[in-house]
C-alpha cells in the first residue's frame, strides 16, 4: 500500500507522455529509456508486473521513497486554492524522468497541446527509437524507446519538419547536434544544482526559462523548480496578485518570478510539487465547465 499515489491523476497531470491508459480498466503502460512496465491500481494497491531486477528502477522512478503526505501537511492553512489543489491532485507525483527525454519533450511542448505532444512523441520513438518486445515482457511489442541523441540525430532538418513540428524542428536538430558533439553535456547536467541547471540549459537553442524549469522538475528532479506557464500565469494573477505588495512594485518582466518568491517561499526546496497540483486542479476545473 502506498499513500498518495494514484496512477490517473500522475499519467494526467501535464508531467509524462509515455504513461497511457492500457485496454483495462485501472492498467497503464510506462515507457523509460529502454525499460516497459504494465502496472495497475486497486484503491492503494499496485501491482508491477515487470523483471523483478527493474523494480529499484521503477521505485525511484515514481518517487515511491518520498513522502508527499509532509509536503501536503506543510501547506498554509490560510491559503485555501492550495489546499483545494493539493487535496484534488493528493495522488501526483514528480516522476524520476529521462532528462535527455524531458529536453526534447519540453522542446515540442511550446506551443502544443497534450494529445499532440504525445502524438509526436510517439511518432519520433517509432521512427528513430529501438523495440522493446522482450520474451519476458511480451505486453511490450509494440512499444518503442525514446531515440537516444545518436538516434535522433540520424532525422535530418527535412525530416523532423515532415513531422509537422514547425519551427521546433531546428531546436529538435541544434539541440541533437550539441548532444551528439558534446557540447550538451547530459552527463554534467546531473551534476548540477538547481539554479546552475538552469544556467546551463538556457544557452542551448529552443530552451527557454519555462522549458528549462521543466526540464529541471521532471528530467532533473529539482521539485524546488516551479515552471510558470499560461495555466500557473492565470493563477497567480487571480490567486495571488491581489495580495501580493511587493510584485506591484516590480518591471513586468519580474511579475510572476516575484509572485512565485513571496508566496511560495514557505515551500522551498519542494515548491514544485505545489506548482503540479494547481496545474492538475486548474486544468481539471476547466475541462469540466
Amino acid at each position: 500500500m502506498i499513500k498518495n499515489f494514484d496512477l490517473s491523476q500522475t499519467a494526467s497531470s501535464g508531467q509524462c507522455f509515455r504513461m497511457l491508459p492500457a485496454t483495462e480498466t485501472g492498467v497503464y503502460t510506462a515507457v523509460s529509456g529502454c525499460r516497459f512496465l504494465k502496472l495497475a491500481q486497486i484503491g492503494q494497491c499496485f501491482h508491477f508486473f515487470c523483471p523483478d531486477d527493474d523494480m529499484p528502477f521503477w521505485n525511484n522512478y515514481f518517487d515511491l521513497d518520498t513522502d508527499y503526505t509532509a509536503f501536503i501537511d506543510s501547506i498554509d492553512p490560510k491559503d485555501a486554492y492550495l489546499l483545494a489543489a493539493a487535496d484534488f491532485g493528493s495522488g501526483i507525483r514528480i516522476l524520476r524522468q529521462d532528462p535527455w527525454e524531458m529536453i526534447i519533450t519540453f522542446i515540442i511542448s511550446q506551443q502544443k497541446t497534450i494529445p499532440a505532444i504525445r502524438s509526436l512523441i510517439e511518432t519520433l520513438c517509432r521512427r528513430y527509437g529501438s523495440p522493446l518486445a522482450q520474451e519476458n515482457q511480451p505486453e511490450s511489442a509494440g512499444f518503442f524507446s525514446f531515440p537516444s541523441p545518436e538516434q535522433l540525430n540520424l532525422a535530418s532538418l527535412d525530416d523532423l519538419l515532415e513531422l509537422k513540428l514547425g519551427y521546433r524542428a531546428k531546436y529538435i536538430k541544434s539541440i541533437c547536434t550539441d548532444a551528439c558533439s558534446g557540447k550538451l553535456n547530459l552527463q554534467y547536467l546531473h551534476t548540477l544544482n538547481h539554479t546552475e541547471a538552469m544556467e546551463y540549459l538556457m544557452q542551448f537553442s529552443g530552451i527557454g526559462e519555462k522549458v528549462a524549469s521543466c526540464i529541471c522538475l521532471y528530467g532533473l528532479h529539482h521539485i524546488s523548480a516551479f515552471p510558470v506557464d499560461t495555466w500557473i500565469k492565470k493563477i497567480l494573477l487571480r490567486e495571488y496578485a491581489p495580495g501580493c505588495r511587493a510584485a506591484k512594485k516590480v518591471p513586468a518582466a519580474r511579475f510572476y518570478e516575484t509572485l512565485v518568491r513571496e508566496c511560495f517561499s514557505r515551500y522551498q526546496g519542494y515548491a514544485g510539487v505545489m506548482q503540479q497540483y494547481m496545474f492538475f486542479y486548474e486544468r481539471s476545473r476547466s475541462s469540466r465547465k
